[in-house]
């Protein structure tokens, strides 16, 4: 006799990941968790700045190349465009903006991104302070 009804009695925590089978999420998925945190690290922008957005490259890991018993991990390639405030650090605000992309996609999506591609498309000036907006007499 198979032990097919002993096997689907089995607890989930016995059954051994690779065997449990494979979530796929959708590239546009993580794009849009992506542009979140482009967004959260830019923080408050012009008025006339667009938001930042995402492409991602999700490529999924063959399951041979897994740590054995564990699921394969699928690694996402982030590549953001966004637009900055000037005279701001650059180096330092993209920097943030792959920080908090590459800790929000794990987090989140359960992926490794060994790449965050920041493209810094214009540079908005700041309104200077103390200066009059609008129209003067």
């Amino acid at each position: 006799m198979s032990g097919g009804a002993t096997e689907l009695r089995r607890p989930l925590g016995t059954v051994p990941p690779v065997e449990r089978g494979a979530t796929r999420i959708a590239d546009r998925v993580v794009a849009k968790i992506a542009s979140q945190a482009a967004r959260e690290a830019v923080g408050e922008l012009t008025k006339d700045a667009a938001r930042p957005y995402a492409d991602v490259a999700v490529r999924p890991q063959a399951l041979d190349s897994a740590r054995a018993g564990a699921a394969p991990v699928d690694t996402a390639r982030v590549r953001v465009h966004l637009e900055l405030d000037y005279p701001t650090d650059i180096g330092a605000r993209c920097a943030a903006v792959r920080r908090h992309v590459v800790e929000r996609v794990g987090a989140l999506v359960g992926m490794e991104v060994p790449e965050v591609t920041v493209h810094v498309e214009r540079l908005h000036p700041a309104p200077a302070q103390g200066t009059a907006q609008g129209r003067t007499r």
